[in-house]
């Protein structure tokens, strides 16, 4: 592996022992780590079976640790049942160590999803956007989920950087990323690999109902946009800026039923 990666396993792995030691994580969550790090090792490999294998593991564990199935890793609950918005039902956040795996995962065994597009950024962000936007929100308003309420509370710079570095950049990098980036280099057909991976990111939010399936899949397709012109970079901040623009305008996480 390159130096950078070498680097940046050793700061995950002195960040996790650290997390080890104030008991944020327990020694049963070793097996998954040791597993991931195996995955890892062989996604790497230059031999066909040996990197089908690793992507397979990566992918049943990636499943287990974003719907937190995996024992040993213990989320600070930083907001608890909080009512940000008249009307809306309480919202609870918590500080996973277990979700963040799978993109620190992506970091290191898969560099090429990292790639960026710097000359579409900018019309990404100018274009892209704003549509998303419109499509997301106005639709989730037109459907009721969700009303005009702009606030800015307390927590809401904790909020943030959460939702940043621990939602939008893993969540993109898993399914813009690897699995977009992925089905593109295996079919060379960018379009249906936008359409799979944006499905699949609808899929992801079915448990919240349809609406929300319906919504995350639009959203799907604007941030995979975002991703085929401005690269990575384009694609969280049209992901991040969604989700601050829902939680700074308008109900969150959503009306409570009538």
């Amino acid at each position: 592996m390159p130096r950078l990666h070498w680097i940046a396993l050793l700061l995950l792995g002195l960040g996790y022992t650290l997390a080890l030691t104030h008991g944020s994580i327990g020694l049963i969550a070793l097996p998954a780590l040791l597993a991931l790090f195996c995955s890892g090792l062989l996604a790497r490999r230059q031999v066909r079976w040996q990197q089908t294998l690793g992507h397979l593991l990566f992918v049943v564990l990636a499943i287990a640790l974003a719907l937190h199935w995996l024992p040993g890793f213990h989320g600070a609950r930083v907001i608890d049942k909080a009512v940000l918005s008249e009307g809306a039902v309480p919202f609870s956040m918590y500080l996973n160590l277990d979700k963040p795996l799978i993109g620190l995962w992506l970091l290191l065994a898969c560099p090429w999803l990292v790639m960026l597009r710097a000359r579409g950024l900018a019309m990404s962000l100018a274009l892209i956007l704003p549509l998303t936007l419109f499509a997301c929100l106005g639709g989730a308003w037109t459907l009721g989920l969700v009303a005009w309420a702009p606030k800015w509370p307390d927590q809401a710079w904790l909020w943030l950087a959460n939702n940043l570095l621990l939602v939008s950049l893993t969540e993109e990098l898993l399914f813009r990323g690897y699995i977009q980036g992925g089905l593109q280099r295996l079919f060379k057909h960018e379009g249906l690999a936008l359409l799979l991976a944006a499905l699949l990111f609808g899929l992801a939010h079915l448990a919240g109902g349809w609406q929300w399936f319906y919504l995350a899949t639009l959203a799907g397709v604007g941030y995979g946009l975002a991703y085929r012109h401005g690269g990575l970079a384009a694609a969280v901040a049209c992901h991040a800026c969604v989700n601050l623009a829902h939680f700074a305008l308008f109900s969150y996480p959503m009306l409570a039923p009538s």
